[in-house]
């Protein structure tokens, strides 16, 4: 079982996501970044709370939406810091769910 405090990345992550995506569309009125950060965001979000209470695919949940943010930051890397941030902050939390993963996993 997941410890609770695996969740806590992933509750960092969802939220900065889905205030990425409002700040978005606030400032260019760009709906696919508003629904990417909600959609995304939400994911997090969702795997933290499966995580948190130690219910199945929290952890398979949040390096899923590591991967999805990873892979759709890396077209954008070179038009400024914003994707680069997006990179950088999913490739980290991809890292440390996909360890957190295969020690569970191996060790189960």
């Amino acid at each position: 079982m997941p410890v609770p405090q695996s969740a806590l990345p992933a509750y960092s992550v969802g939220i900065l996501c889905i205030g990425g995506g409002l700040t978005g569309y606030v400032r260019t009125r760009s709906v696919p970044s508003l629904i990417a950060g909600i959609g995304v965001g939400a994911l997090y979000l969702w795997s933290a709370e499966q995580i948190k209470n130690g219910s199945p695919n929290g952890i398979e949940g949040a390096l899923g939406a590591s991967a999805l943010l990873f892979l759709s930051s890396l077209p954008r890397v070179t038009k400024g810091p914003v994707p680069i941030l997006l990179a950088v902050t999913s490739a980290g939390a991809g890292i440390y769910y996909g360890k957190t993963l295969y020690g569970l996993r191996n060790h189960a």
